[in-house]
């Protein structure tokens, strides 16, 4: 087995070149072929295997590699094979022999095949070797096809922080951007159709024996992932790609204050500012689609005088589209590149302590039992309440919420559907919280339009701010009701994670 250590970028193909340094060392050019196989069902995927077939200067070499969960390392096993397809004899010593009999012989068939043009060039950053590969071409599946104009650093001897230290130079030179997937992943993406729309949240897989440090690396990497898969809907100002990209912020932000006691304050000091500033740029955007799809749209259907209704929603429809862009201008800066990286080595190497004398399954068990106790303790005062207080008890049930997520798989199957039970009894603890929250957020927005309207349409845009302030101070003491009943029925995990 070899273990591979490295970054991937997307890199403008006009800037690849430069990426290549004359006497920096010998250049290499390959043209490689590369044939991915799967069955029908993407059976190998989903355990976490891909199957390759790389035909390299006449010579057929098959490559078995486990998917990276929590780390920038992973496994791979290379063999070179008599032909283009695969021998899954050949698999004995790798993770997919157990899997590698029967009928998947047979029922293995390419899924995607990936022609490329790469140049490889050896650097020496201090004391460590770095290898970079520049490649050039195209993913194909069927008909679809995509380009590919990406770099890999490649770490073969050194330190780790070497090959971020060079990617913060790269980053600098090329504007590349940090791409947490593989081409493998891209293929699968294409073959299925789903590549480049808006990424939702992958399922986390934890192990019981691993040390909460190990687990936290594996939740900071998935979510990592869903914001990054985001940034293209982002920049292409898709309402639901905003939404999901501060989606995949707060659920790092959550597990950063899940695992407060084993994370090193000074590192994660400077990451937290970081991710606080991008959800700061996010939020315009969200908080105005959200006024204008629940609050704006649905008034014209109920007696408001279309003039005030127009005027208000021309209003609030200039104000979202510079929301979008603000949102949209954050994801293309340098300052979001930075934060990938340096994210990503925090997670890697300087996130966290060792914490050896627990397992993710006690410590799990532990954080979930004291963070619905306080909910509780707190939700019985519901009514007595400010407003501020109310929202830091939605976060707090929030982020009990993403902590079900994250440590369900450590759970057995008899315990899931109690586990669903409390993630939907938060759920809807957090929505009805979340839309006491919005009405405040909506009341300053709707007042504000009906102050600073024009002479022409003050009166008319004053009574549509209206309407909808009243409205919504209807619907609060609704929700309250449900909040308060929600929060009675909350109770302590009576389960704990399988051994």
């Amino acid at each position: 087995m070899n273990a591979e250590t490295e970054l991937k970028f997307l890199v403008a193909p006009r800037k690849l070149s430069s990426i290549l340094h004359n006497g920096a060392g010998r250049r290499r050019d390959q043209t490689l072929v590369s044939t991915y196989f799967d069955t029908s069902k993407h059976k190998l995927r989903r355990h976490g295997f891909t199957l390759r077939v790389r035909n390299v200067d006449g010579h057929y070499v098959q490559t078995v590699k486990a998917a990276r969960s929590g780390s920038l390392t992973r496994g791979e096993w290379e063999n070179e094979i008599a032909g283009a397809r695969p021998d899954l004899t050949k698999t004995k010593d790798t993770p997919l022999k157990d899997l590698a009999t029967g009928k998947l012989p047979h029922k293995l068939k390419p899924a995607f095949q990936t022609n490329v043009h790469r140049t490889t060039q050896a650097r020496r950053v201090r004391k460590s070797r770095i290898e970079l590969a520049v490649d050039r071409g195209r993913i194909a599946a069927g008909r679809r096809s995509r380009p590919i104009a990406e770099l890999e650093l490649e770490l073969k001897s050194g330190q780790t922080a070497d090959l971020f230290r060079l990617a913060r130079t790269v980053e600098r030179k090329t504007d590349a951007e940090l791409d947490l997937r593989s081409k493998a992943e891209r293929g699968f993406q294409l073959a299925t159709g789903s590549g480049g729309g808006v990424q939702h949240a992958e399922p986390v897989q934890l192990k019981s024996g691993l040390s909460p440090q190990d687990a936290f690396r594996v939740i900071a990497h998935s979510t990592l992932r869903h914001i990054t898969g985001n940034a293209d809907p982002v920049r292409g100002m898709d309402s639901e790609g905003v939404h999901q990209m501060r989606v995949g912020l707060r659920r790092l932000r959550a597990a950063i204050s899940l695992f407060d006691d084993i994370l090193l304050r000074a590192s994660t000091a400077r990451v937290k500012t970081e991710l606080k500033w991008l959800t700061g740029e996010l939020a315009p955007a969200r908080e105005i689609d959200v006024f204008l799809k629940e609050s704006l749209q649905p008034i014209a259907a109920q007696g408001v005088p279309r003039r005030g209704a127009r005027a208000i929603r021309k209003k609030f429809s200039g104000q979202r589209a510079a929301a979008f862009r603000r949102a949209r201008d954050a994801t293309a800066s340098a300052r979001y590149r930075r934060l990938l990286i340096d994210v990503m080595e925090w997670i890697e190497s300087g996130g966290s302590r060792t914490d050896q004398d627990r397992t993710i399954a006690t410590y799990a068990a532990a954080l979930l039992d004291r963070r619905i106790r306080k909910a509780r303790k707190q939700g019985k005062h519901l009514n007595d309440l400010t407003p501020q207080q109310r929202h830091k008890l939605r976060i707090r049930i929030k982020k009990i919420r993403y902590a079900v997520d994250f440590f369900k798989s450590l759970y057995g199957n008899r315990d899931q559907q109690v586990l669903a039970d409390l993630s939907g009894r938060l759920k809807q603890i957090q929505s009805a919280l979340g839309s006491l929250n919005d009405f405040m957020a909506h009341r300053e927005l709707a007042t504000e339009a009906a102050l600073a309207a024009p002479p022409a349409n003050r009166r008319a845009q004053a009574f549509a701010a209206g309407f909808i302030v009243g409205q919504e101070r209807e619907a609060a003491d609704g929700l309250m009701k449900d909040a308060a009943k929600e929060l009675h029925r909350l109770h302590r995990l009576r389960v704990g994670p399988a051994d």
